[in-house]
């Protein structure tokens, strides 16, 4: 018997043009199958839940009133486009989300034609969005033609100043645009600052819950029955400090707050704007994140990420390990190393739970700073704490590190300012795709003059590398450790700082070693199980520093073996390419050295399991063991991936 819902509506639409001749009331049926189908599908799939349960309605109105894929619709973010691909023809898929050769978790171009514009880091849209309406309007050519542009942006993502950088913009070039702040009061976790603040102020006084639609500076476009309740607000809003104010000053009409669940609110709104909006304009839409699925509403982060689940209890299905996780092991030694340091503080960019934080937070809250979806800003509040005598860590995912980078140079690395970063998801991540693995993080920290960059081997090297980051006063430091559980070594009792630039040799052997920087060392060690089985015994070291070098270790390497390889979990240009640089200014491959750098390939890795990019990148201990086979010249009688 069939687990999955009933969907008789849905069953009827293969495409968003199937929607046109539903009435309003069956839109409204419709939207109640789209949520049952998504949390349906996201239970056996995992992935990004509640996002996508709190725009159902919006997702159908806009399908609904708009003409995708000629008018474009670009989901800011796009975790919540699991009921936008439903509707576009992907449904027969969605059952093969974030696995190998299956629909990506995010808004992919090569995808679908309704897939517009790719995202999967915040407040891109309107940037974007403000691009296709510039297009159409320059005459650009299109394949799906040209026209609406719209945007759809939560208010964490409203945060980040990219968002008001496309506004400002957008105000000026007063082009026909639509964006829709998607506002569910929170992000990933629940939004901070002071916009927040601003937002929930505009419908949590008595006037807003009096009014179900209000409207200032765009009264005359929404539909009559909302004219004359508009009007009182607007009325009511001249003696008041807020609603749509902010945004109309950016050169913005603004219609709202509406109930972003209301069908009979969204589609009146949304055509009337089709029809007689001439200029920028935001609809203010509230929403819950999670909505109409109970395990998600009742969730601190609305459900926002899930394995998979039992839709009847919300249970998750977990796999049990023994081993901690890289980012408990990360919190519990910032929390022992700040038991004995006051100056250790801690800041995350609306990632409070996801690095870690939250457990700091809850110890030392008045030393715990979540500034929301603002890496830029959250790298030089660091540097301004380090210039201030405290001790920062800046706990950032490496693929959202890359929106603060010219901060990580100009504000950090320029002034040898001691900020210590930690690098959560380092390395290929699984089911969230290339744009969020931490594939670059090695590379474009370590040609910074006075950086130290540092890689956990395990989960052990990780609770010292805390330590030597607290410890390290004499400029920036980072460290890198990936998603996911420990190897399960046995961890020591305390963190002890590790002597800068200094690696570790972990069994001796002849003829070749393998230098691993990170967590490829569990791999390096497998592929010298099975290299013994056929009598090549290799030296393995780990270097546990990109920068500095341990010079004295790699000669050492070079020089009392015929090869050498360097293995790591970064794009080219990383720690194989110092370590080259090294070899080549000392004159070590004028001896003969045989030298192989073992990277991530030069292309992006489409989401699937750790272990399958993992065999993609060619990085797995078969890939080390036919690499040291080839390199010594050695038969392969067999292909031991096969």
């Amino acid at each position: 018997m069939s687990s999955r819902p009933e969907t008789p509506l849905l069953d009827q639409v293969a495409s968003p043009a199937d929607l046109k001749r539903l009435s309003d009331r069956d839109l409204g049926r419709l939207a109640h199958e789209l949520r049952a189908e998504t949390i349906s599908t996201v239970s056996e799939t995992g992935g990004h839940l509640g996002a996508g349960l709190g725009v159902v309605e919006l997702t159908v109105a806009l399908h609904a009133v708009f003409d995708a894929p000629r008018d474009k619709i670009v989901w800011d973010v796009s975790h919540q486009s699991y009921p936008h691909k439903i509707l576009t023809g992907r449904r027969d898929r969605m059952r093969t989300l974030r696995q190998k050769d299956g629909l990506s978790g995010f808004t992919k171009r090569s995808e679908s034609p309704y897939d517009p514009f790719g995202a999967a880091h915040s407040s891109t849209s309107i940037s974007a969005a403000l691009g296709f309406a510039v297009a159409r309007d320059l005459g650009g050519a299109c394949e799906t033609g040209h026209g609406d542009a719209i945007a759809v942006i939560g208010d964490g993502a409203m945060s980040a100043g990219m968002a008001f950088e496309a506004m400002n913009n957008a105000g000026a070039l007063k082009k026909r645009l639509i964006v829709i702040l998607n506002d569910n009061e929170m992000s990933i976790a629940p939004p901070v600052g002071a916009l927040s603040s601003y937002l929930s102020r505009l419908y949590a006084g008595a006037p807003f819950q009096e009014f179900k639609a209000a409207a200032k500076g765009a009264v005359s476009l929404l539909p009559g029955p909302f004219q004359q309740g508009a009007r009182r607000a607007h009325d009511l809003l001249k003696g008041m400090t807020v609603g749509g104010t902010l945004f109309e000053e950016l050169g913005f009409d603004y219609v709202g707050p509406i109930d972003g669940h209301d069908m009979d609110q969204l589609l009146p709104v949304l055509r009337t704007v089709r029809e007689r909006a001439n200029g920028p304009i935001l609809i203010h839409a509230i929403t819950r994140k999670g909505k109409g699925y109970g395990p998600a509403e009742t969730r601190r982060d609305g459900g926002h990420a899930t394995a998979k689940f039992n839709v009847t209890t919300g249970e998750q299905k977990k796999a049990v390990s023994n081993a901690p996780s890289y980012t408990a092991v990360f919190a519990d030694a910032l929390i022992e190393a700040a038991e004995r340091d006051d100056r250790i503080c801690a800041v995350t960019a609306a990632m409070p739970d996801g690095t870690g934080l939250d457990r700091f937070g809850a110890r030392y809250p008045s030393r715990c700073f979540d500034v929301g979806i603002a890496e830029q800003h959250a790298v030089t509040f660091s540097a301004g704490l380090a210039a201030g005598g405290m001790r920062p860590f800046a706990a950032l995912y490496s693929t959202f590190l890359q929106r603060g980078y010219d901060q990580v140079v100009h504000d950090v690395a320029i002034q040898r300012l001691p900020v210590r970063f930690a690098i959560d998801r380092a390395g290929l991540v699984g089911a969230d795709g290339p744009t969020h693995a931490g594939s670059y993080d090695v590379a474009y920290l370590a040609n910074l003059p006075g950086f130290t960059v540092m890689a956990a081997a395990d989960e052990a090297e990780l609770k010292h590398m805390v330590a030597t980051a607290a410890a390290h006063d004499s400029g920036p430091i980072a460290f890198r450790y990936p998603r996911g559980e420990g190897a399960g070594v046995e961890m020591p009792e305390r963190g002890e700082p590790l002597e800068i630039g200094r690696g570790r040799t972990i069994r001796e052997g002849a003829r070749i070693a393998i230098l691993s920087y990170g967590t490829r060392l569990g791999e390096v060690l497998r592929a010298a199980e099975a290299l013994g089985q056929r009598g090549i015994t290799p030296t393995i070291a780990d270097a546990r520093f990109a920068k500095p070098l341990d010079e004295a270790l790699i000669l050492e390497l070079a020089t009392e073996h015929e090869a050498l390889i360097t293995i790591e979990e970064g794009a080219i240009g990383g720690f194989g390419s110092h370590v080259a640089q090294l070899l080549a200014e000392r004159g070590v491959f004028d001896t003969g050295l045989k030298y192989r750098s073992m990277v991530l390939p030069d292309i992006f890795i489409d989401q699937a399991g750790p272990a399958d990019m993992y065999a993609v990148a060619q990085l797995n201990a078969a890939d080390i063991e036919a690499r040291v086979l080839d390199v010594l010249g050695v038969a392969q009688l067999h292909d031991r991936r096969a």
